[in-house]
């Protein structure tokens, strides 16, 4: 099953907006017959491609047992039900790292492979794999349980926490491996999202360049008074040619700006809230409706405090550089702050080097809870 989830990583960036998933089978004698990770939205899922692998080495699946990372599914999406044809395949049995929370499948995928006589174990919720499945998958879970994408706020800053100096001034904070890496959590996300201070002053493209992909993440701008010039870079084609949505989400209506928004590319959402600003709580409820699992967020201080206050970040990554720059923009304006005891309490998930510089993923508290409680619909149902 830990092959497995290896196998569910290579997935970490093509899936979208399917869960990463991995999948091997072994024949009776233990042997390794095939193996697959899910692909692109619309191509083979997990246990498919494990099922042409074995048919490619020359090997029967007849009473096989097939270790997969996540529930198949049951249900007509953009392919047939994988349980189907792993009851056609005529395995004998199959290890389910954890169920699936999507509400069209969550236990009825399992139900399906016992009716049909298959064998089914679903590992404990604290097994290491079972673990590393859900945590793999933390947006698609956050998506079926919560209604609303698992938010990431990705912030690069010197080490007394300057984002920028007072004229402006930002590129470039961090090292090359650094930027690289940021590029590679892009990459992994469903959509990028910024906010209009952002666009004005940096005029970015907020694709992913750095590292190779065969997708790019949806583009999401707030722009509360439609001020999103049409010229911006970030309508341009991304560097390798792979189109992405942009989504303009606004407060304030002006027909002719929002037809030439249109017209330049972009789809937009009239999501007023309160004091001519963007509802943002409900913003991340029609992003996790257009199938966004993890949202990436690279914006400015005032953006960042915003998300921060209403309690819509679930977690932080933040690039350290080993420089000092003293007076500038800070990583968020959530403040002033009465009481030390007010901020967001986050605990660290990771530490590490990055080049010269220092990465740290540090989560909100409680944020995963929902990864840890088990599906109704499964619940006993362990082996």
């Amino acid at each position: 099953m830990l092959r497995a989830v290896d196998l569910a990583q290579s997935a970490l960036t093509l899936s979208n907006p399917n869960p990463r998933v991995g999948c091997v089978i072994t024949a009776p004698d233990g042997r390794e017959i095939g193996i697959g990770y899910t692909q692109q939205a619309g191509g083979p899922h997990a246990e498919v491609m494990a099922l042409r692998d074995a048919q490619a080495r020359g090997e029967s699946v007849v009473g096989a047992t097939v270790f997969v990372t996540l529930e198949p599914c049951s249900h007509h999406g953009r392919t047939p039900p994988c349980c189907d044809a792993l009851i056609a395949a005529q395995v004998a049995k199959v290890v389910v790292a954890t169920g699936d929370p999507n509400p069209k499948v969550a236990g009825r995928g399992l139900d399906r492979l016992r009716a049909a006589g298959v064998e089914v174990a679903l590992l404990p919720r604290d097994h290491e794999a079972a673990r590393a499945a859900r945590e793999l998958n933390i947006g698609f879970f956050s998506r079926m349980i919560r209604q609303t994408p698992w938010v990431r706020m990705k912030m690069a800053a010197s080490l007394d926490g300057v984002t920028a100096l007072n004229n402006g001034v930002s590129q470039w904070i961090t090292g090359e491996a650094a930027r690289a890496d940021g590029h590679a959590w892009r990459a992994r996300a469903c959509a990028v999202l910024t906010g209009m201070g952002t666009v004005l002053e940096d005029d970015p493209c907020l694709d992913v360049r750095l590292v190779d992909t065969t997708r790019q993440p949806h583009l999401v701008v707030i722009d509360s008074r439609l001020q999103t010039p049409v010229s911006a870079r970030l309508f341009a084609k991304p560097s390798n040619g792979i189109p992405r949505h942009i989504w303009i989400y606004h407060a304030e209506r002006d027909e002719r700006k929002e037809a030439a928004l249109r017209e330049a590319g972009a789809t937009l959402m009239y999501l007023p809230g309160a004091q001519g600003k963007v509802d943002l709580s409900m913003m991340l409820s029609d992003l996790a409706q257009r199938e966004v699992n993890e949202l990436h967020v690279e914006a400015g201080h005032k953006l960042n405090g915003s998300l921060l206050r209403e309690g819509l970040v679930d977690e932080v990554l933040v690039y350290l550089a080993p420089q000092l720059l003293g007076q500038g923009a800070g990583l968020s304006n959530i403040g002033p702050l009465q009481r030390l005891e007010d901020g967001p309490k986050l605990r660290f998930a990771s530490v590490s080097n990055v080049g010269q510089d220092l990465r740290i993923l540090a989560r909100v508290r409680d944020h995963d809870g929902f990864l840890h409680t088990p599906l109704p619909q499964q619940d006993g149902q362990e082996r």
